[in-house]
């Protein structure tokens, strides 16, 4: 089914400037109206800052080691690291 609708000019070219060559303007809308996109997430503030976000890595990489160490160890090899 079909509907047409009426839209501002300002609201007619804020989706037509964000809708892709590969969409109809109903897909554009759908897509632009879901309850979120990852767009949502770039506009604010960050969810981890920077230096928590680099303690998490380095924290994740060290378990990462240990847990390799430990399972060269359980197989009998020799860690040279």
């Amino acid at each position: 089914m079909s509907h047409q609708v009426r839209l501002d000019d300002d609201v007619y070219e804020r989706i037509k400037s964000q809708k892709r060559s590969d969409e109809t303007f109903s897909e554009a809308i759908e897509r632009l109206t879901s309850e979120w996109t990852l767009l949502d997430f770039a506009d604010g503030e960050p969810v981890v800052d920077a230096e928590t976000h680099r303690d998490a890595l380095e924290r994740s990489e060290k378990r990462g080691i240990e847990d390799t160490r430990e399972r060269l160890k359980r197989m009998g090899v020799e860690d040279d690291g």
